[in-house]
């Protein structure tokens, strides 16, 4: 009866474990094998570090990574003040139908593509756009107005791409908190902002973490939205990184520049944790 359990069990894995071998571990693993490659002719490889070299004693290189966590850093901040009001609404306010439908608009725009998502931002901040033309009705602009194309716009839309990501942990954290630790909180002479603080937030930590890791993780990697709302002279590591795959064809270079980007970030991730006293298996779950 155990074998067959067993059996059972590594059966339903399977495709699971393939998935993971497949797609995240081989290429990974192939990334990093050519990132330590280094072309000495146009069909001869040898064995070096040049690669990760060129990333530290570059300045254009570790300047721009330094700039895009920091835009990460500020943009999943931003979701979050956005997102917790809305999970806290949606997990203590809200009851029967409206729960489901405020869940249903944070859902909905997620059923387009990044892609489509992000022209319709920049169909809204163009010149052109809504937004000119409401500034222009209102007599705040004497006229068109351009949004795009710089580092507010790109925040814009990786909140925005966001948001999803962090409302969702956060309304699940906060749903199992005990409507009785709000009120004793009250009852002992609390303000609003005093049980916010020293019940709330403590208590829906894990989901702020959680939420935090993964906006972070998507907005340092996202490629679209920077590119197209940020313009061509948009700064955004990945952006170097498609460069040096695409135009440059130099995958060697590429490769090493991905491995950071997966080594670093996860190096902020870790420090996020310690810093507010979370563990990956807390928070995961």
């Amino acid at each position: 009866m155990r074998s067959t359990s067993r059996l059972s069990l590594w059966l339903l894995l399977t495709p699971f474990a393939l998935w993971i071998l497949l797609l995240v571990l081989l290429p990974h693993v192939q990334m990093l094998r050519v990132s330590f490659q280094v072309r000495e002719s146009w069909d001869t490889l040898a064995f070096g570090v040049d690669q990760y070299r060129n990333f530290f004693t570059e300045s254009y290189y570790w300047r721009t990574f330094l700039r895009t966590g920091v835009m990460s850093l500020f943009t999943t901040l931003i979701t979050l003040l956005i997102a917790f009001p809305v999970a806290w609404y949606i997990a203590r306010l809200a009851r029967g139908r409206a729960k489901g439908w405020l869940f249903l608009a944070c859902l909905v725009p997620f059923w387009a593509s990044e892609l489509v998502r992000t022209y319709g931002w920049m169909i809204l901040l163009r010149e052109s756009g809504l937004f000119s033309a409401g500034l222009q009705a209102l007599g705040w602009v004497d006229g068109p107005v351009e949004m795009l194309y710089n580092d507010a716009a790109v925040i814009i839309g990786l909140v925005y791409n966001g948001l999803l990501f962090m409302v969702v942990p956060l309304v699940t954290t906060l749903e199992g908190m005990d409507d009785n630790l709000v009120e004793a909180g009250y009852d002992l002479g609390g303000g609003h902002a005093t049980v916010m603080r020293e019940i709330v937030v403590p208590w829906a930590m894990p989901g702020i973490v959680s939420g935090c890791i993964v906006v972070f993780m998507l907005t340092l990697g996202s490629y679209l939205t920077p590119i197209l709302m940020g313009g061509k002279d948009s700064a955004w590591f990945t952006g170097q990184i498609f460069t040096q795959f695409i135009t440059r064809f130099n995958w060697e270079q590429g490769a090493a520049l991905g491995v950071l980007l997966l080594v670093l970030s996860s190096l902020i991730v870790w420090l996020g944790l310690k810093l507010t006293g979370q563990s990956l298996r807390k928070v995961m779950g």
